[in-house]
């Protein structure tokens, strides 16, 4: 069995007391807004945060799970560092469950008459289908990464105390390895089928209907091709800052980069075809009710100026730097162009959802409180992920190894 020396074990301790600072630092203004300040403003800057970090770590993990069906062994590297986004799995969940809290400042529709809506509006049906919906995404995605990690333990050892729990566990009753493998699968393409489809469930009740009155067929689409977006940009992201550090022995090939970034670059174009897909439909139908949401987001004052930031930083800026086929092999740029996207998603997520909260301002109302909130969860996500690593640090060896191709018997 392998070990790692003491001095790459220790060294992620600094930096997660760091994240572990960001997360209280974050947890502590959110409660105190929540409680003594502006509770409205707290928690819609939670369920803005909870969207995009939730949907980083889901689209991550959907990497792995896409390279590991179309069988792509090209990612092995990449799809490692996919994986450790699943650790945020089960903080995601207990957030979704706190978010009941406060659900009378971010849901504008329980004071409104519905019109019939309240069916499939109300309180008790909504929760429970998307926390029933964020169970079984979940949980094919840690079931997904249970079978995977038996490949990748077997052949490189276990260092860490949960690893080598596994390890032990394995190595007690033996599994068959076809069986195994073929179950993986099963596993990787459920979290797929899940993805889209609790995606749209959430994008539909926690984002489209706060403005219960406007509706898109193809927001859920919409929702999670977003999700895939940002969420490979997290993951170029974590590998070229792993792959440019001095103190682990990871390494991600140049035509690797190459490859995540064209997958970028594609769901960039991905990304402003949905937008709009949606928009042009909306604007050559022109019916009031639905024009209403497109008008007030991208040509009302103060948002416009939000939506031509989003535009830019997401599609317009992006497109034209990553036609550039070297831009995609090199990290450093890559990090810089991905930090500025995922930036301009968040900020998206704030243009879909501001307008419903705050219908006559007079300027955009974004501060520090919903800065401070994001980096309460992005504090979360980092220790979430840091952990994952000091569990498995095999993960991020030296050793070039490609994805585990294990055919089902």
């Amino acid at each position: 069995m392998s070990t790692l020396p003491s001095s790459d074990q220790e060294r992620p301790l600094p930096l997660m007391k760091i994240f572990y600072g960001l997360a209280a630092a974050g947890a502590l203004i959110f409660i105190t807004v929540a409680v003594v300040g502006n509770p409205a403003r707290a928690w819609q800057a939670y369920l803005l945060n909870f969207l995009f970090f939730s949907a980083i770590a889901q689209g991550a993990v959907l990497f792995s799970a896409l390279m590991h069906t179309v069988k792509a062994r090209w990612s092995g590297p990449l799809a490692d560092v996919a994986e450790s986004f699943a650790a945020f799995f089960p903080v995601s969940l207990v957030l979704f469950v706190i978010l009941f809290i406060g659900h009378q400042h971010v849901f504008p529709w329980l004071h409104e008459d519905l019109h019939g809506k309240e069916v499939w509006l109300n309180l008790p049906f909504m929760f429970g289908r998307d926390l029933a919906g964020l169970c079984l995404l979940y949980g094919f995605g840690m079931a997904f990464l249970y079978h995977r990690l038996y490949f990748t333990l077997s052949i490189r050892g276990a260092s860490g105390p949960f690893g080598r729990w596994l390890l032990a566990r394995w190595e007690k009753n033996p599994p068959d390895e076809d069986r195994l493998a073929g179950r993986m699968t099963v596993f990787g393409i459920l979290y797929l089928l899940a993805f889209a489809l609790v995606l749209s469930l959430i994008g539909y009740d926690l984002v489209m209907a706060t403005d219960p009155h406007w509706y898109s067929t193809l927001f859920g689409a919409y929702t999670f091709v977003k999700a895939v977006y940002i969420g490979f940009g997290a993951l170029i992201v974590l590998s070229a800052l792993l792959h440019l550090s001095r103190r682990n022995g990871y390494h991600v090939e140049e035509s690797q980069f190459h490859d995540i970034g064209k997958l970028f670059f594609a769901f960039c174009l991905v990304w402003a075809d949905f937008f709009y897909a949606q928009f042009v439909v909306i604007w050559y139908g022109n019916i009031p009710e639905e024009t209403a949401y497109i008008i007030e987001r991208t040509m009302a004052a103060p948002w416009s100026t939000l939506a031509w930031t989003v535009f830019i930083g997401c599609f317009l800026a992006p497109f034209l730097i990553l036609i550039n086929r070297r831009i995609k092999t090199m990290p450093r740029a890559m990090v810089v162009i991905c930090l500025a996207v995922m930036t301009g998603i968040w900020l998206e997520h704030y243009l879909l959802l501001g307008p419903s909260f705050h219908h006559h301002a007079h300027h955009i109302p974004l501060g520090w409180v919903e800065a401070a909130v994001a980096v309460g969860f992005f504090g979360l996500l980092a220790v979430a992920v840091t952990g994952y690593f000091q569990q498995f640090p095999e993960l991020l060896k030296g050793t070039e190894v490609e994805t585990i191709e294990v055919e089902a018997g």
